[in-house]
């Protein structure tokens, strides 16, 4: 089921003209709240992650999850907006916690949100909500077919070799589960000669060690080699993929 998000502006106005238009154009019903919290115990400060159904039908590619902080004057009885598209949920969710959302509370999803399939998942999605301004995104690209897969291009500023990063989301929709994979690069030249080609697997970070080397062996056991996939239009929410990833089209869109 489809929950609308409340953005609990009644008896408010905007405090300026980008809050004004921001409120105009995010209408509740052609979204899909994902992940929300309000500051306790007068709700002064919302944070959420919704998806926008209508990017279904923007220009392909298009990162289709919005990131949204509400500031509101409980005196003034004034708001403000400040959104920013994201390809992936734990990506939107670093961007909350920057502004001050505590991590445990933007963390809980809706149950009809896809769910993480495998530790590894759990682990690369912890790395990314918690690693701050660590990852710059350069691109990324979201499938809504075959495909069903999300990418983000960023680079690591924490990565001594390797920095250029692409995280690799792949849907399982009859599991209504996702995987993510890490895959490291020499430069941004390297990572997209690989999205467009495929024809090896995504190459693993070299700092891999210890428990993250641990997860990615269990990850790579998770599922078994040839598992088919069937050929469907991807499922409005969730995201993932295998660590010997097949060839594939990579098309690629600025952000």
């Amino acid at each position: 089921m489809i929950r609308e998000p409340d953005f609990r502006l009644d008896g408010f106005e905007a405090d300026d003209a980008s809050s004004e238009f921001a409120k105009n154009v995010m209408w509740p019903g052609h979204l899909a709240l994902l992940a929300e919290y309000h500051t306790p115990p007068d709700g002064a400060h919302s944070f959420m992650v919704v998806r926008d159904r209508l990017m279904d039908w923007g220009e392909p590619g298009d990162p289709t999850l919005v990131a949204v902080e509400i500031t509101r004057d409980l005196d003034a009885r004034t708001f403000t907006i400040d959104s920013e598209n994201h390809a992936t949920i734990a990506f939107a969710q670093n961007w909350l916690i920057q502004r001050g959302c505590p991590p445990e509370q933007i963390t809980h999803v809706g149950d009809d949100v896809m769910k993480p399939a495998d530790d590894l998942t759990l682990w690369l999605d912890r790395q990314i909500r918690e690693s701050g301004a660590r990852y710059e995104v350069i691109d990324s690209y979201t499938s809504h077919h075959e495909p069903c897969e999300t990418w983000a291009l960023t680079r690591d500023s924490s990565a001594s070799r390797a920095p250029i990063r692409i995280f690799l989301e792949e849907r399982n929709q009859e599991a209504h589960t996702y995987t993510v994979r890490e895959g490291a690069f020499a430069d941004e030249a390297a990572a997209r000669y690989w999205l467009d080609d495929r024809s090896t697997p995504l190459p693993q970070p070299p700092d891999y060690r210890g428990e993250a080397a641990s997860r990615l062996a269990r990850a790579a056991l998770y599922r078994s080699p040839g598992t088919s996939v069937t050929s469907k239009a991807c499922p409005d929410t969730g995201s993932a993929p295998s660590a010997g990833t097949p060839p594939r089209p990579g098309p690629r869109r600025s952000m």
